[in-house]
């Protein structure tokens, strides 16, 4: 049995392969920043004394992005769907990680990555949610095992991608996975309980 059969049918597995792709996306991300953070700093003129304290500061203003993002997107994913919440996201980090390949001072890298975080606070979320909504109940677990093992592997790529290539053709890679990712989930619908939820009147219409 194939795994597209496996997960219910072509849409299904379309749903579970964009969530697990955003996921692999969001952990290369954060480990390669991990990785290349050093390696970075000191090619933008950070002193070696300060690469601790300036490093530290890139790390939270990543996680404040993600904090503000997760709340952002959440509210966003509930009222215009989860597909718009993937598609927002995406766009966001990619466009953050491309231009992040080309940044020449500390503070112009510290605000991309303040929007980055913001794009990948909307990856796992809205992917998981969207799994959960269109798979059946028989599925979802399968499908949301998918998901997280082809996100661990994100880590994986993300050491080997550092060890080959410069920090700056790291990101630009991160920048493009992000826009094929964008191509992908074109395909990707609303699931129908959200399409449900949407369609019924909200309580304070009256009724006729």
């Amino acid at each position: 049995m194939s795994l597209r059969r496996a997960l219910g049918g072509r849409q299904e597995f379309l749903v579970v392969l964009v969530s697990a792709l955003g996921y692999f996306v969001d952990v290369y991300d954060l480990i390669l920043f991990s990785i290349v953070r050093r390696a970075s700093l000191l090619e933008l003129g950070v002193p070696a004394e300060n690469l601790l304290s300036v490093g530290v500061q890139l790390l939270n203003a990543q996680m404040l992005g993600m904090l503000l993002g997760g709340i952002l997107w959440g509210i966003w994913g509930d009222k215009r769907g989860r597909v718009t919440v993937l598609f927002g996201s995406i766009v966001l980090y990619s466009l953050a990680n491309l231009a992040n390949a080309f940044v020449h001072s500390v503070d112009a890298y510290l605000i991309l990555r303040f929007v980055a975080g913001v794009g990948l606070a909307g990856e796992l979320g809205a992917g998981i949610t969207l799994v959960s909504e269109t798979l059946s109940k028989e599925n979802r677990g399968y499908g949301t095992t998918i998901v997280a093992s082809v996100g661990v592997a994100g880590a994986v790529v993300a050491a080997l991608i550092a060890d080959l290539f410069s920090w700056r053709t790291c990101y630009v890679i991160g920048g493009v996975m992000g826009l094929f990712l964008l191509a992908l989930r074109v395909s990707t619908h609303e699931s129908e309980l959200f399409q449900t939820l949407r369609a019924q009147p909200t309580g304070g219409q009256s009724r006729g």
